[in-house]
């Protein structure tokens, strides 16, 4: 049986991962007592005794759980923006390629995938990779986010204080030096970082990424039906992402908390000849965090990647 430590477990990632394994037959969830939660020496112990240790921590305090582990053969999983480029780390999403996949089953450190950036390289990895987006294509990209991806302080502030103008979606990141686009890029293979607009909301969870290209822009005749088709292919054997086309006769409204406590991703492909719209939906805690991390424990461990989770 596989000692699974969570270094972090009271942050908003760390709950739902907690809730997600609790009912696990198959590993052993170790805590540390509550008194000695913030203790280097206990949590040194823990993720050094542990064959598996999630990382839900702020980027500094995750880079010093990295440097407490020697033990060879502790798998380390960060939630956190840390490594998430950094060399010789696995980037955690396993549909984009055998490769991914691959390496998320043999390396010992795994980065997690940010929300946001998780519903964009959903759409431009594939493309991009089939030839269909140019790496120097001008992207853009806005996705809305239920606020508990703010972590505890933003639930407190919508939940508790409710500050003025909570109620309304606010745009932020509105400088261009979002974190999550390093990785935007890099995993993408773009040439230079898309123009991203983050959006929160007034509920929960639940996230919607939408990216919208220009016909005219694209190499050969692109249409919705041709993006559809190669976002089909790419994702035809993956077990939590899964493409639809949108057309006249079935199109409906997106909303972005669709598939909030799932572990899974949508990607809505609809639009027209001219203008081509995608959409990748799913929970900011389950595919886009606490979801994500589980399936690259799974991966790692040899067992089914949707195991423990809500598909």
């Amino acid at each position: 049986m596989k000692k699974v430590f969570i270094d972090g477990g009271s942050g908003t990632t760390g709950l739902r991962l907690r809730g997600r394994l609790r009912e696990r037959k198959d590993i052993e969830l170790v805590t540390a007592p509550e008194d000695a939660r913030r203790s280097k020496d206990v949590r040194r112990e823990l993720i050094n005794g542990s064959d598996v240790a999630f990382l839900c921590l702020p980027d500094d305090a995750a880079r010093e759980s990295v440097a407490m582990c020697d033990n060879p053969d502790t798998v380390i999983i960060d939630t956190s923006t840390a490594h998430r480029t950094a060399e010789g780390w696995a980037y955690g999403f396993a549909e984009l390629s055998p490769a991914f996949r691959q390496n998320i089953a043999e390396n010992k450190r795994i980065a997690v995938p940010g929300c946001h950036a998780s519903g964009f390289i959903s759409i431009v990895y594939p493309l991009v990779s089939a030839g269909i987006l140019p790496p120097d294509y001008p992207v853009v990209c806005y996705s809305l986010t239920g606020y508990s991806g703010g972590g505890k302080k933003m639930i407190a502030d919508y939940e508790n204080d409710y500050a003025e103008g909570l109620s309304a979606p606010g745009q932020y990141g509105i400088l261009q030096n979002h974190k999550h686009l390093p990785e935007m890029q890099a995993v993408t293979g773009l040439s230079c970082p898309p123009v991203f607009t983050p959006i929160v909301a007034d509920y929960y969870s639940g996230m919607a990424t939408s990216v919208n290209l220009r016909a005219d822009l694209l190499p050969g005749r692109q249409t919705p039906q041709t993006v559809y088709e190669a976002l089909y292919s790419h994702y035809a054997d993956a077990k939590l992402v899964y493409a639809y086309l949108f057309t006249a006769d079935n199109a409906r409204t997106i909303y972005a908390d669709e598939m909030a406590g799932r572990d899974s991703m949508r990607i809505y492909v609809s639009g027209n000849d001219e203008r081509i719209f995608i959409t990748s939906v799913f929970d900011n805690l389950g595919k886009g965090a606490s979801g994500a991390a589980i399936q690259c424990m799974n991966i790692s461990m040899g067992v089914d990647e949707t195991t423990g989770l809500v598909v």
